[in-house]
């Protein structure tokens, strides 16, 4: 009777022994999964509406433009950044417009103006521009070409003369 006690008493201390590292396995478990999950960060900000680009010195150069957005939980809804403005661009057509422009046309001799036409090639952050443009200039001088000797010739009529003399 002993031993069956004694077998008894092992085979509780077995089972007792099965159940603690069970419940010590499953704990460690449970403690993973109840840890929160990082969620992910739906930001509400609207997205950035960016100024003309504003000259520091003239009208071309290095200069900044001011950007903004909307949301309730933005931590940043206005900042400044940096920009150039070309200075070859054509800015009568905004300074954030680039045309590729074609070969200046003929005189009108009525206007005395030659024009040509500029298509859109680029516009930056978001620039309104036109799609095409066209602009004139003055002609220039209007002058009827003189029909005239070559030097040679010149320079052999000065010759003879002086051999009359």
């Amino acid at each position: 009777m002993q031993q069956q006690q004694q077998q008894r008493r092992m085979f509780t201390a077995a089972i007792l022994a099965f159940v603690f590292i069970l419940a010590a396995v499953s704990t460690t478990e449970a403690g993973k999964k109840e840890k929160p999950e990082k969620k992910a960060k739906k930001s509400d900000c609207g997205e950035w509406q960016w100024s003309v680009c504003v000259p520091t010195n003239g009208d071309c150069g290095l200069g900044t433009r001011e950007g903004t957005r909307t949301g309730a939980e933005c931590k940043q809804t206005t900042k400044t950044q940096k920009c150039k403005i070309p200075c070859n661009w054509k800015k009568q057509f905004g300074a954030e417009c680039k045309y590729q422009f074609q070969a200046w046309g003929e005189c009108d001799l009525n206007t005395a103006l030659k024009t040509r036409t500029g298509n859109l090639k680029r516009a930056l952050h978001n620039a309104d521009c036109q799609k095409t443009v066209t602009i004139s200039k003055p002609c220039g001088k209007l002058t009827k070409p003189k029909p005239q000797e070559s030097k040679k010739k010149k320079k052999e009529g000065k010759k003879q003369e002086k051999m009359l003399d």
